[in-house]
């Protein structure tokens, strides 16, 4: 049975092949989280303006959602600035599908 640590000629080993540096690691979680917030937070938003456009909300309840996503926005931005991540960087390319959030 062939040694799973040992590679052959050639091959590099998971090692060399996975990122291991905790604070790329931590980075990389961060970004997958907030880019997950943020695909909810723009979903809620676009909700809240069909509502809103349907005549389905209060005044009241309008200056709550805008407020709330306003707050949820800022929360956001200042979570980004903490890990040092763009907008950009939360718009993860799915490949032929395309980026996730839309521009």
């Amino acid at each position: 049975m062939p040694d799973p640590s040992r590679s052959e000629p050639g091959e590099t080993s998971p090692s060399e092949r996975i990122e291991l540096d905790p604070a790329t690691v931590e980075r990389g979680l961060a970004t997958l989280v907030l880019t997950i917030v943020e695909l909810i937070r723009q979903l809620m938003e676009r909700q809240a303006l069909r509502r809103i456009d349907a005549g389905d909300l209060s005044d009241q309840q309008i200056e709550q959602v805008g407020a709330t996503l306003m707050r949820l926005a800022d929360a956001m931005d200042e979570l980004c600035v903490h890990f040092g991540l763009s907008p950009a960087d939360l718009n993860i390319d799915l490949g032929p599908l395309g980026p996730l959030l839309p521009r």
